[in-house]
């Protein structure tokens, strides 16, 4: 899998509700959750995104509730994965599941400022920062998950055997 695009960066323990806001629960429709990912952490950020972008986080991202509604609510906003330094379990999990891709490296927080354009290739488990030679090594992902996440999730990819 490779990944490309801006960097938009989120500290430590970013809960569930700052990434979809429990007010917007009430469907689970991925279209109207986009509308509000984010939103609590930075009202405007669906706004100056792009599909494609990149969630750079901090420690414990996704942590909260169990809601599958936080990575459904990141993947049909366009963000194209995350990476984070460390991740809630459940929220780990419940990404895979939706299909969204979540990468894990110790460094890229500190290192990088929001705007810049990375490349994250997990074949070779780098990120390279764009317009230097900056990288930075990514925890690998079980097979199992990358075959998830190349099928759009546990439900797909169920539905294809």
């Amino acid at each position: 899998m490779l990944f490309k695009g801006k960097v938009w960066k989120f500290g430590d323990n970013i809960d569930t509700d700052a990434i979809i806001p429990a007010r917007y629960l009430n469907t689970s429709d991925p279209a109207e959750l986009a509308k509000h990912c984010m939103e609590d952490a930075d009202p405007a950020f669906v706004t100056k995104m792009q599909s494609g972008d990149i969630i750079v986080g901090g420690e414990n991202f996704g942590c909260g509730s169990s809601r599958e509604h936080a990575p459904i609510a990141i993947k049909a906003a366009g963000i194209s994965c995350v990476v984070a330094r460390s991740f809630a379990r459940i929220f780990y999990r419940n990404a895979f599941n939706m299909g969204l891709p979540i990468f894990e490296s110790r460094d890229l927080f500190d290192a990088i400022a929001e705007g810049r354009e990375i490349t994250l290739d997990s074949a070779r488990g780098m990120i390279t920062v764009g317009g230097s030679d900056q990288q930075f090594k990514i925890s690998s992902i079980p097979p199992f998950m990358e075959q998830l996440i190349a099928d759009g999730g546990l439900m797909k990819h169920i539905a294809k055997k």
